[in-house]
């Protein structure tokens, strides 16, 4: 039996890339996983694939940047698995590409991002880690990025986002310390995904990683995490399970 056998897993930005990856590597795990993005038919297709291997996987189809969307889909994905022991923030939006100065970046495109990548998160957290407080136990994981913490020209709207997204995931665990409930972030590194070639269309994918290889590690190390772990923002690279 795994750590997360029989877990609860919510992951947003499921359909494709690191998402996909995440969402596959916890079902073979044995957990209960509900993945979540507007992609309907690949992300149904992936649940489909993982219920044919006998895994207990489930496809919602919303949009994390719809403040109307976040309450529905917390009350959905727990009829489907139960209450959730792990959320995973992994839905992402670049912005329009190809990427443009922040000169020429509209504010309502700004805002769509900032939507995406870090209000939806703020909101799902807060419809789910209340019963996570009740249980005391869960964890909450905010998929980052290097933009995070170095400045690229054009990536103004994306890298914002992920610095407040890593800030936020501090602050949720400086609020939840003691209740058993753990948040980190997550550098999952550069990774062969469409999000990566519409960002950088002329990178060699030779030289990315794989979803699949950074999905298995960064759920390795999840199963193995304990209450030290609260705040930490971690590189993919560097993770090992204990």
């Amino acid at each position: 039996m795994t750590a997360l056998e029989n877990r609860s897993v919510l992951i947003t930005g499921a359909s494709r890339g690191l998402g996909r990856a995440l969402f596959a590597e916890f079902a073979r795990a044995g957990a209960r996983v509900v993945g979540v993005a507007r992609g309907e038919s690949e992300l149904r297709a992936t649940a489909e694939t993982l219920r044919g291997r006998g895994l207990d996987a489930h496809a919602l189809s919303a949009d994390v940047g719809d403040v109307h969307a976040i309450y529905p889909l917390a009350g959905a994905a727990q009829a489907l698995i139960g209450p959730i022991d792990v959320l995973i923030h992994d839905a992402s939006t670049l912005g329009p590409t190809p990427l443009r100065p922040l000169l020429d970046t509209e504010c309502e495109d700004f805002m769509r991002v900032l939507e995406v990548n870090l209000l939806g998160p703020f909101r799902l957290t807060r419809a789910i880690v209340g019963g996570m407080i009740v249980r005391g136990r869960g964890t909450v994981v905010c998929i980052s990025s290097d933009a995070a913490v170095a400045a690229y020209p054009n990536w103004g709207a994306y890298a914002t986002s992920k610095a407040a997204l890593d800030h936020l995931a501090r602050s949720w665990a400086a609020e939840l310390e003691g209740t058993g409930v753990i948040s980190v972030s997550i550098d999952p590194g550069e990774m062969d995904t469409a999000m990566h070639r519409a960002a950088l269309p002329d990178a060699d994918p030779a030289v990315l990683a794989r979803p699949e290889s950074v999905g298995a590690v960064i759920v390795a190390w999840l199963g193995a995490l304990s209450a030290r772990d609260n705040g930490r923002r971690v590189l993919a690279s560097e993770l090992r399970p204990e």
